[in-house]
């Protein structure tokens, strides 16, 4: 059996990589073609410069694509290793020899596991470390604004100039807040300075900073400026362009995001929040099952059925993917059910769908 699962694995692996480059490929140049005059913008840019600045934008962006196809692109390489099985009538001569069906597919189903275990690594290692990349533009970012940004002792970051290259918040202003309870929260102060520069270790270094409490009578103004050199925080400098977008919660890890969880009165979006983390268990569940709710209808014994068997695999598995993007948006608008449940609706549909295929599946 083994000279079989290596031809099985061989012909799974060469279909993943074409169906890898093609749908990758394919990404990038649509990308390309709608975004070209972005990168070609600055005309003090040469041309090695504009395809370096490509080339550095779609190798990091790449991350992010892979965690978007990998569902497609192994089902893709599924049924190209097993159609030109099929094609070749192989599949005959296995079972004429004994061999079920069902252990045919097994390596495929073993390798499957091996790269959902890549995309787990992509989603929750390399995907939150190149967070601040992912969100830039194409020409890239040089400095942007910070308005009302919060972190972890709930308060509220805004400066009208945020430099990413030396790290520095221009004419920063942090309102301190105290919370009243799990939702709300009342300032009782404010912290102003020229500058604030990151150095490290969650610091960030205040030019002629002051921290201005607020007075128990509301009808004075503040009642004390105490001078401070340091403001500690969890926000660095990496994370503020990222926590600027809108579904910024997309590009962190489970860690991050349980960590987040724990700040409910900071977060704004507790739909979103439990959505996402249950989203990053369920999403490789969801590769698997699209898998292998597409496997029994592959392994079709007469090359005649082939076409039928191909197109039934890939309407069931972009129906599972539908239904997978709409309840994500169902999830984050915060409809009816809990966010848990619509994360994990598109398992508990499809789920009973390949346990019923793989018991009906003729081998």
């Amino acid at each position: 059996m083994r000279i079989l699962d290596r031809y099985i694995v061989k012909n799974f692996l060469t279909g993943y990589m074409i169906a890898f480059f093609v749908l990758m490929g394919l990404r990038i140049i649509i990308d390309l073609f709608v975004n070209l005059d972005e990168f070609t913008e600055n005309d003090a840019n040469t041309a090695w410069m504009v395809i370096k600045n490509m080339l550095d934008y779609y190798g990091t962006q790449s991350f992010l694509y892979f965690r978007d196809f990998a569902g497609m692109i192994t089902v893709v390489a599924a049924a190209f290793s097993l159609g030109k099985l099929i094609r070749n009538n192989e599949l005959v001569a296995i079972m004429a020899s004994g061999v079920s069906l069902k252990r045919v597919i097994a390596p495929i189903i073993f390798i499957a596991v091996i790269l959902t275990g890549f995309f787990v690594i992509d989603q929750e290692l390399i995907i939150p470390r190149l967070a601040d990349k992912l969100v830039r533009k194409q020409e890239g970012i040089k400095s942007l604004d910070v308005w009302f940004m919060n972190d972890d002792q709930g308060s509220l970051i805004c400066s009208p100039n945020f430099d990413i290259k030396t790290a520095t918040l221009h004419n920063p202003i942090i309102f301190m807040r105290e919370p009243v309870d799990e939702k709300y929260s009342h300032c009782i102060g404010q912290i102003r300075a020229d500058s604030a520069t990151y150095t490290g270790d969650g610091k960030w270094e205040l030019i002629n900073g002051i921290y201005l409490a607020k007075p128990e009578n509301p009808l004075e103004q503040f009642a004390r400026e105490i001078p401070i050199e340091y403001y500690e925080t969890d926000l660095t400098p990496q994370q503020i362009p990222v926590r600027r977008q809108v579904n910024y919660m997309d590009l962190l890890s489970s860690r991050q995001l349980t960590e987040l969880s724990k700040q409910t009165a900071q977060v704004k979006d507790l739909a979103e929040l439990y959505s996402q983390k249950h989203n990053k268990i369920t999403t490789p569940i969801i590769n698997m099952i699209m898998l292998l709710i597409s496997l029994p209808l592959l392994v079709c014994r007469d090359p005649k059925a082939m076409k039928a068997g191909v197109s039934m695999s890939f309407l069931l598995t972009t129906l599972c993917f539908l239904l997978n993007f709409g309840c994500r948006m169902a999830a984050g608008e915060g409809m009816l059910l809990r966010p848990e449940l619509w994360s994990w609706l598109p398992v508990f549909i499809f789920a009973p769908v390949v346990f019923i295929e793989l018991e009906t599946m003729k081998t």
